[in-house]
C-alpha cells in the first residue's frame, strides 16, 4: 500500500450532461505528444473524477431541458439544450435529491433494502405515488410548517439579536427554494390542482371526495331548547383572520413582495396560489365559480398528467445513469472508511470517443495516468452499460389488431463494435472493463431465472479468444428498480358536479393513470462497485477476522469459501432464486460476472440481499471462462515489479524474486495467511530470463492454475574494473 495506493479509481464511459465539459474536449489536440501534463490531469480531475454521488450531482448537474410549443398545446421535454431557442424560453429541471421522480426511486431502493422483500411480494405502488400531485403538495406542507416555525421564532427577537440573524438566513434559503417555482408553471400545476380541490371538496369526507355546497355557520340552541346550525354573520371572517395574524398575516406579505420581486410575469391567480399555499388563511371563499374551478382542476389535471409521462419518458435513460452512478458507491458502505473508490466520467458518448480521430486523446491520457511509476491517477476498472442485445422471436404482425408495445427506437445504446474499438484500446493500459447490456424485462433476474444465459453467451462470442478478452467483464443480469408491470402511478381523478354538489369520479375511464414502464440499472455499474469496494482493506475488515492492511483486495477471490455471503451488494433480493437447471448451466460454462438472488444463511442468519455467483472475464480457461481477480494480481504484481526493479532492470528481476528474506517474493509468502494475501496457500510465482529476446517470463499460479506474465527487459551496462 506504500507503493500503489488506490486499486480501485473506476472510468465511466458514458454522457451525463452534453453540456458540461467532457474528457475529449479537456484533453483537446495530442498530435506528437505522448503524455499530458500535470496541470492537464489537475484539470481533468478538477472537471471529471468524482469521489461520492453528491460530487456527481454537483460537478454534472444532470438536466432535462424544457419548453411549450404553442402550436399543439404540449410541453416538450428533452436531454439537450434545443438549438435555436432563446434561454428564456427554455426551463432547466435539475434532476437531483430534490426532484420527485428521483426522490421517489431513492425511497423506493432504500425501502426495498430494508424490508428484503423479492419483486413480487414489494408493494411498489405504495411509493409510486410520491409523485402525484397529493405527494408533492404534502412535502410543501413539510417546508411550509418549517417556515412558520422559523419565522415565529424569527418575530418574537429583538431587532440586532445574532440569534434571530441566524433564522433570518435560514428563511431566506427556504424562500430561494420556494421562489424557483414562482415562473415555473409546471411545478405550479400540483399546487393548483390540490387548492382547487381543497376549495370545492371542503366539508366533504376526505374518503368520499364529494361535498355540497358550504356556508360557515355557527351552533345554537333555539327558543325552543331546538339544536341548529345558523350561518356565521360576516365579520366572523376576518376575526378568523386577525386570530391568526401573529404568525400567518406577516408571511403573507412577505410571500406577496417577494412574489412581486422574483415574478418576471406576475398572475393575480398564481400570487394568490402562492400565498394560500404557504399561509392558508381560516377564512373560507364564499363566491367560488364552480363551473370554472371544475374545468380548470380537469384541464390542469389532464395537462400535467400528460406532461409527466413525457418528462418520464425523457428522463428516464438519464434516471437510469444517476441510480447507476449513486449504486456504484453504495457497494462501498462501510463506518471506517479507507481507500474509497473514486470514478472518473468521461461525459461522451461512447461511439463518439472510440472513432479513429478521437482514440489518441484516450491513449495519450491512459498512456499518462497508467503507464507511469505513480500509480495516484491509475484507472484500473471501467464501465460500460447498454450494450444492444438484440434478443430473436418477435413475431413480425402485418396488421394490429390489439395495442400492443410501441415500437421504441432506443437513443441511448452502445453497441458492440464501440465496445470492441474500446477494449482493443484499454487492453494495453491494463483497465478490467465491466459491461451490461440494454436495460429492459430481457435483461433482469426474472428472464434469467426461465431463459438462462446462452443469449449472453451467444452475445458475448465475438469478444472470446482475443488478446483483449481477459479485460472484459459481462456483467448480468441487470437490476429492476421498478418493474414494467408495477409502474402505474395514479395521478388522480377527474372532477365532475352533481346535483350533490361537486365530487372526484369513481369511473375507471376518469382515472388519470401514466406507466413509468419500468425503471432498470446496468449489472456493470454494480459490479464495478463491489470489486472497487473490496479493493479496500477496511471494508474487508468488515467482514472478515483477518486483513493486512499493507495489501489492496486484488487477490480477493469473492467466488472462494463463503467470501460471496459475507461480501454482500446493498441490493434487495428480486427473486427466490434460479432453479438447479439454470444453476448447473452457469457453473458448467463459467461464464460472466453473474449477480444471485438466492436463498442463503451465514452463521443462522438469513442473506436477504443480492450476492456475486461467478466472478469471471471473457478469457478461456480449462473450466469455462478465467476468474477476475487473476487479471488482478497478474496487473498488480506487473506494476509493483516494474517500480522495485526500475523499470525491469535484469539484476532487480533477480532480486525481487530471490529466497532473501528481504526480496519482495519472500514478504508476500511469509504474509500468506490473510485473506487479501498477494500469494495464497497453493499459490507461487516463478520466473525463466529469456537473455536471447529480451524478455522476462513470469509464471503465476493460482490454486494450481498458471498465468503467464510476460516483461521486456532493461539491460543494465557492466561497470568497468578499474
Amino acid at each position: 500500500m506504500e507503493i500503489i495506493y488506490q486499486t480501485n479509481r473506476t472510468m465511466l464511459f458514458e454522457e451525463i450532461n452534453p453540456e458540461k465539459l467532457d474528457i475529449m474536449t479537456i484533453v483537446g489536440d495530442v498530435k506528437g505528444i505522448d503524455s499530458l501534463s500535470d496541470d492537464k490531469i489537475k484539470e481533468i480531475n478538477q472537471h471529471l473524477l468524482i469521489k461520492s454521488f453528491d460530487e456527481f450531482l454537483e460537478k454534472f448537474s444532470p438536466t432535462v431541458y424544457s419548453f411549450y410549443n404553442a402550436s399543439n398545446q404540449k410541453v416538450v421535454y428533452t436531454l439537450k439544450k434545443p438549438d435555436g431557442i432563446s434561454d428564456e424560453c427554455i426551463s432547466e429541471i435539475r434532476i437531483d435529491q430534490h426532484n420527485d421522480f428521483l426522490k421517489m426511486l431513492f425511497t423506493l431502493i432504500d425501502t426495498k433494502k430494508s424490508q428484503g422483500m423479492t419483486n413480487v411480494d414489494f408493494k411498489f405502488e405504495n411509493l409510486l405515488d410520491m409523485i402525484s400531485p397529493k405527494k408533492v403538495m404534502d412535502d410543501i406542507r413539510q417546508v411550509r410548517k418549517e417556515i412558520h416555525y422559523l419565522y415565529g421564532q424569527y418575530d418574537q427577537l429583538d431587532e440586532g439579536d445574532p440569534k434571530k440573524l441566524d433564522f433570518g438566513d435560514k428563511l431566506n434559503g427556504m424562500f430561494e427554494d420556494a421562489s424557483k417555482n414562482y415562473n415555473n408553471v409546471m411545478a405550479l400545476l400540483p399546487l393548483a390542482i390540490e387548492d382547487i380541490k381543497t376549495r370545492l371538496l371542503l366539508g366533504g369526507s376526505q374518503e368520499e371526495n364529494q361535498s355540497e355546497a358550504i356556508q360557515i355557520g355557527m351552533l345554537m340552541i333555539g327558543e325552543n331548547g331546538e339544536l341548529k346550525i345558523i350561518e356565521a354573520p360576516k365579520s366572523d371572517s376576518t376575526a378568523l383572520m386577525i386570530m391568526d395574524e401573529n404568525s400567518s398575516t406577516g408571511l403573507v406579505s412577505v410571500f406577496e413582495d417577494d412574489y412581486d420581486s422574483v415574478t418576471e410575469t406576475p398572475s393575480s391567480y398564481v400570487k394568490d396560489l402562492v400565498v394560500r399555499t404557504f399561509c392558508p388563511l381560516p377564512a373560507v371563499q364564499n363566491e367560488v365559480d364552480i363551473q370554472t374551478e371544475i374545468q380548470n382542476y380537469n384541464t390542469y389535471l389532464e395537462f400535467y398528467k400528460n406532461a409527466k409521462d413525457d418528462f418520464v419518458k425523457t428522463v428516464k435513460p438519464l434516471v437510469e445513469k444517476i441510480l447507476g452512478v449513486k449504486l456504484f458507491f453504495d457497494q462501498y458502505a462501510i463506518k471506517n472508511r479507507g481507500m474509497a473508490p473514486s470514478m472518473l466520467v468521461t461525459n461522451v458518448k461512447l461511439d463518439m470517443l472510440v472513432k479513429s480521430s478521437n482514440i489518441p486523446r484516450l491513449e495519450t491520457f491512459l498512456n499518462t495516468v497508467n503507464a507511469k511509476n505513480d500509480f495516484s491517477e491509475t484507472i484500473w476498472f471501467g464501465i460500460v452499460p447498454s450494450i444492444e442485445l438484440e434478443t430473436a422471436g418477435k413475431v413480425k404482425v402485418s396488421r394490429e389488431r390489439f395495442k400492443g408495445n410501441e415500437k421504441i427506437v432506443k437513443q441511448d445504446g452502445n453497441n458492440m463494435e464501440s465496445l470492441t474499438m474500446l477494449l482493443q484500446v484499454i487492453k494495453d493500459y491494463k483497465v478490467q472493463l465491466f459491461f451490461s447490456f440494454e436495460s429492459g424485462e430481457e435483461t433482469t433476474f426474472n428472464s434469467m431465472a426461465t431463459s438462462g444465459i446462452d443469449k449472453y453467451i451467444d452475445k458475448c462470442n465475438v469478444l472470446t479468444r482475443k488478446e483483449y478478452s481477459e479485460f472484459a467483464i459481462p456483467a448480468v443480469p441487470n437490476f429492476t428498480i421498478i418493474p414494467k408491470d408495477k409502474s402505474g402511478v395514479v395521478i388522480d381523478s377527474r372532477m365532475l358536479q352533481t346535483e350533490y354538489g361537486v365530487q372526484l369520479s369513481k369511473e375507471k375511464e376518469d382515472i388519470l393513470k401514466l406507466w413509468i414502464e419500468g425503471v432498470y440499472v446496468g449489472a456493470a455499474y454494480i459490479a464495478a462497485g463491489i470489486v472497487s469496494a473490496y479493493q479496500c482493506p477496511e471494508y474487508l475488515r468488515e467482514y472478515f477476522k483477518s486483513i493486512s492492511k499493507e495489501y489492496p483486495g486484488v487477490r480477493f477471490d469473492i467466488e472462494a469459501g463463503e467470501n460471496s455471503l459475507r461480501a454482500v451488494t446493498t441490493m434487495a433480493k428480486e427473486i427466490s432464486g434460479f432453479t438447479n437447471n439454470i444453476k448447473d448451466s452457469i457453473n458448467r460454462k463459467n461464464f460472466g460476472f453473474v449477480f444471485s438472488s438466492e436463498n442463503a444463511q451465514l452463521q443462522g442468519k438469513d442473506i436477504r440481499r443480492i450476492t456475486v455467483y461467478k466472478a469471471r472475464s471473457l478469457a478461456m480457461a480449462e473450466d469455462g471462462f478465467d476468474s477476475i481477480y487473476k487479471t488482478l494480481v497478474s496487473t498488480y504484481i506487473e506494476r509493483i515489479l516494474r517500480f522495485q526493479t526500475g523499470d525491469f532492470k535484469h539484476d532487480n528481476i533477480a532480486k525481487f524474486f530471490s529466497n532473501n528474506p528481504s526480496s519482495q517474493k519472500s514478504k508476500w509468502l511469509s504474509t500468506r495467511g490473510y485473506v487479501n494475501s498477494i500469494i495464497h496457500d497453493g499459490d507461487d510465482m516463478s520466473y525463466i530470463i529469456d537473455d536471447k529476446n529480451n524478455l522476462c517470463h513470469i509464471d503465476l499460479v493460482f490454486n494450481g492454475n498458471v498465468k503467464n506474465l510476460e516483461v521486456t527487459i532493461t539491460k543494465g551496462t557492466t561497470p568497468v574494473k578499474a
